[in-house]
């Protein structure tokens, strides 16, 4: 079958791939959906022989400082770090009251009247968090302040700081001993995986009030927590389920939280092709993600694609019959009980016969209807679509019918005295109260066994004399039988099962 597995490629060897896929002339992200992405970025370097200490101001805030590669990409340099150490604590108001702990420092003060007047106090604690600055109001983290022999559980005003010193920081930081046998200036390529990074894929199904066409836009929505910005970058989409170890430091700080349509004439904004076990969608241009945006591109635009409403009637009450025990399938109350509830179901094939045929990544689909009356559309519920690929069937459940209705009762079972067989039949109601004819696809479950076989088997309106119905086999213990009703119709379905157990 044609369908995404789950990759068990390391993300370290996926960027080494990425690395040597070439240097482009901008930043580079391979975004993944979990909450990761893969950076590329040049850096300028100027080695002597021997040893060199180098700091780059570059890297993002929550990177995985042990996934750096660090290279000449052309492949004519050599070079060996000794040593690498990363800062991310960059300068806050919190960071600078850590620093002058014990000090005592000026706070300017406006009045009122917003005039202005100084006041010296002793920084007792600053309430700094590595990482965050909590400040006033946060109970036991809010920093203490000394003025005039009392102590403030806030700052008394705006402090006023000393001259940064040569150890303050102002974006994270890597710092490198780099050993090189000769003298040499070159660009070097920095590849490493950080996190803050996600995205994610949405859809809009909107269909006419009656038929069974409807049209299919699909969202990107990129979310940049990394702490940094990237400036005119390259950006690429890894679509699938890839295993990657979250370290908890990452998880800590996450933030909570295709080619292009076949319906117009436009360019396409992202480009897609498999790649190893998942799927890769580029966007055609460079793009400025800055830190603590959300980004959203049109990726997927498909017209007239046929998505017809599917009636579903699973009457039965229990919901797992699988892994049942030989004891309890030879209850006779067992699996008696029943809903009402007909569920609505959207299908549709990804095919380019549908004007599709492209991978689908994973995402909310919400669908809507448009009102003939005024031309606007309403919302009629959501569901969520896992990975698809090409040429599957997409189903996926939108909500219960409000004029559908079943009902279902067991009539008659009966078994014999050894146990070795048990028949049981059921009578299934379905009624129609819309104003167009509508096919219920009634569903039952052959829980008690494997073996089976169905004895009789009918459906008939009102007095009408009853007609056999021919059923689907969905699996080895599920049945479908399909009933067309006019509107409103009710029409019964009576069938008898036989078990064995030999």
């Amino acid at each position: 079958m044609n369908t995404l597995r789950p990759i068990r490629l390391p993300v370290l060897a996926a960027l080494s791939v990425a690395l040597a896929s070439g240097l482009a002339a901008q930043p580079a992200l391979t975004i993944y959906n979990q909450n990761f992405a893969v950076v590329r970025d040049r850096v300028a370097l100027d080695l002597k022989a021997g040893t060199t200490s180098f700091s780059f101001p570059g890297v993002t805030a929550q990177m995985e400082t042990d996934s750096v590669v660090l290279r000449d990409p052309t492949g004519k340099n050599t070079l060996r770090i000794l040593r690498q150490s990363y800062r991310a604590d960059t300068i806050s108001t919190g960071l600078m009251l850590e620093m002058n702990l014990g000090k005592t420092i000026t706070f300017l003060v406006r009045d009122k009247d917003q005039k202005e007047f100084q006041v010296k106090g002793k920084i007792i604690r600053s309430g700094y968090t590595p990482g965050t600055y909590r400040g006033q109001g946060s109970g036991d983290q809010s920093p203490i302040i000394e003025v005039d022999g009392q102590l403030r559980f806030s700052l008394p005003g705006e402090p006023i700081f000393p001259a940064l010193t040569d150890d303050a920081i102002l974006r994270p930081t890597l710092t490198w001993d780099l050993d090189s046998p000769a003298a040499a200036k070159f660009e070097a390529e920095l590849g490493y995986v950080t996190g803050g990074f996600s995205w994610q894929a949405a859809y809009n199904l909107v269909a006419p009030e009656k038929g069974d066409k409807a049209d299919l836009v699909g969202w990107v929505t990129i979310n940049n927590t990394s702490g940094k910005t990237f400036e005119n970058a390259t950006v690429k989409l890894m679509a699938g389920d890839v295993n990657k170890i979250q370290p908890q430091a990452a998880r800590a700080l996450a933030a909570p939280g295709a080619g292009g349509g076949r319906g117009g004439a436009a360019a396409p904004v992202v480009t897609e092709k498999a790649f190893d076990e998942f799927h890769l969608y580029s966007l055609v241009r460079p793009a400025t993600i800055h830190d603590r945006e959300t980004v959203q591109v049109e990726f997927v635009r498909a017209q007239g694609i046929t998505a017809p409403a599917l009636y579903i009637y699973d009457g039965a009450g229990v919901t797992n019959y699988r892994g049942l025990s030989p004891a309890a399938a030879r209850q006779p109350n067992y699996g008696t009980q029943s809903n009402t509830k007909v569920w609505v179901m959207r299908e549709f094939k990804n095919t380019k016969e549908n004007n599709l045929g492209l991978p689908l990544p994973k995402g909310r689909v919400r669908f809507y209807r448009q009102d003939d009356a005024d031309k606007r559309i309403e919302f009629t519920g959501e569901n969520n679509l896992d990975h698809t690929a090409k040429d599957e069937t997409v189903r996926l459940y939108v909500g219960d019918s409000f004029d559908l209705v079943g009902e279902r009762k067991r009539t008659d079972y009966t078994d014999n005295a050894r146990s070795d067989y048990a028949d049981e039949t059921f009578e299934i109601k379905v009624r129609n109260h819309k104003a167009e004819p509508a096919e219920i696809r009634v569903v039952e479950h052959l829980y008690r066994g494997a073996n089976w076989a169905i004895m009789e088997k009918a459906v008939k309106a009102g007095n009408n004399d009853p007609q056999t119905i021919d059923y689907i086999k969905n699996d080895s213990q599920t049945i479908e039988f399909r009933v067309m009703l006019a509107p409103d119709q009710e029409k019964t379905l009576t069938y008898k099962v036989r078990y064995t157990w030999n």
